[in-house]
């Protein structure tokens, strides 16, 4: 499937114009390509692919935007990929399996360590690696987000990119960042949006159990952490919906792509002044990327906390572009009614409530937010109140 957009132009016989190598890349794989909204990696149909060695495809959504995407890879019973390397970054979230990965330093050293369902690592930049499946019996697939569209479309030469001999001995980090371990950082936001924890390191060997710090600006209860992989560009943190609650709804930049860690639910999105929401289910296995400037948000209905992993172009330490470093800096914790990119619980929709208490009713799990809501009111609404466009009290573009 190609995903490039048909543009009505015309164009001089022979012109090299409107070229996405990148995606002429993709195409040149021979795998699927997979394009929606949102995917269950875990179904996701893949074929063999000879740049790993192992099977793969390409899971690309509408809302990737232009630095970031993502491919799933799976390693059969008892095999491993061929070795690596490549001048972009790449995080691996396993879905399912068990196996190792060893990593090839600037020195000449292998540090191998072993992963598991729901285990997240990076792999520091142009360094060789090599993932093996460590059962006889069951695959491994693992999904990969990652910015090769950001270094292919720069420099729009293959070679350059993978076989590449420039070493980075600073991105690797400490000895114990392959092994689980990592260092602990705090930074204050502006506008108080509140404190955030950075956990940096190459390897989180479980994401379920991972230590996380109260981050009540995004919803009360609601708990995060972000992470430092590799002293990469890219961007990672993990956050927990707790049981009976919601977060608070919020937009941004293109190209985060969000996976559901543990928990069920769903998320909803829509952009300001639609009639509509978008509804997508809330999983392990399921993954999707917001579009530019969509808001979006997640709704916990089960009876465990949710948690979820999301990875972008940005980190905290390097933003990269100004939208991600007004992120960082609280503008996604910050009403939209004081210039940020959040709706407050009180400025919401009287539909988003009222959905997530029929959500509720139905999976037999009682709402905690009685504290927030007058909930007999929003129950009682008679449906020509629950009808309408859906918009924000401030709006507010992109520049911010």
């Amino acid at each position: 499937m190609n995903d490039k957009q048909k543009d009505d132009v015309t164009s001089s016989e022979g012109a090299r114009v409107f070229l996405d190598p990148y995606l002429d890349w993709a195409q040149k794989q021979n795998i699927p390509i997979h394009l929606d909204f949102g995917h269950d990696l875990l179904s996701l149909k893949t074929e063999k692919w000879g740049h790993y060695d192992a099977r793969g495809c390409f899971a690309h959504t509408h809302g990737r935007g232009d630095f970031c995407a993502n491919f799933v890879l799976e390693v059969e019973p008892g095999k491993k990929t061929k070795p690596i390397k490549h001048l972009h970054e790449a995080f691996f979230y396993a879905l399912a399996g068990y196996g190792s990965t060893t990593v090839t330093l600037p020195s000449g050293e292998k540090n191998t360590f072993e992963w598991g369902p729901k285990s997240l690592f990076a792999i520091p930049l142009n360094c060789e690696y090599q993932i093996f499946n460590s059962s006889g019996r069951e695959f491994a697939r693992l999904s990969c987000t990652n910015d090769l569209p950001l270094a292919i479309n720069h420099y729009h030469n293959d070679e350059f990119i993978f076989n590449n001999p420039f070493k980075f001995p600073e991105r690797i980090g400490k000895e114990q960042h392959f092994n689980g371990e990592g260092d602990h950082n705090t930074f204050e936001r502006k506008k108080n949006a509140g404190q955030i924890n950075v956990w940096e390191t190459n390897f989180v060997p479980d994401l379920t159990s991972f230590k996380l710090y109260d981050l009540n600006t995004r919803g009360k209860g609601s708990r995060n952490v972000f992470f430092q992989l590799a002293d990469g560009t890219m961007h990672a943190h993990t956050s927990e919906i707790p049981v009976g609650r919601y977060k608070k709804a919020h937009r941004h930049a293109a190209g985060t792509h969000v996976h559901a860690v543990g928990g069920e639910g769903y998320s909803l999105l829509w952009y300001d002044g639609d009639s509509e929401f978008v509804e997508l289910p809330w999983r392990h296995g399921f993954m999707y990327t917001p579009p530019f400037w969509m808001f979006h948000q997640h709704f916990n209905t089960c009876d465990i906390p949710a948690r979820y992993l999301a990875c972008s172009i940005g980190s905290a330490r390097y933003p990269f572009i100004s939208l991600r470093r007004v992120s960082n800096e609280g503008g996604g914790s910050t009403s939209v009614k004081e210039g940020g990119r959040q709706i407050e619980y009180e400025d919401q929709d009287h539909r988003i409530h009222r959905k997530f208490l029929d959500a509720l009713k139905k999976s037999g799990n009682p709402s905690l937010m009685d504290d927030l809501f007058d909930e007999e009111m929003i129950a009682k609404l008679p449906a020509e109140q629950l009808t309408g466009v859906i918009s924000t009290p401030v709006l507010k573009g992109p520049a911010i």
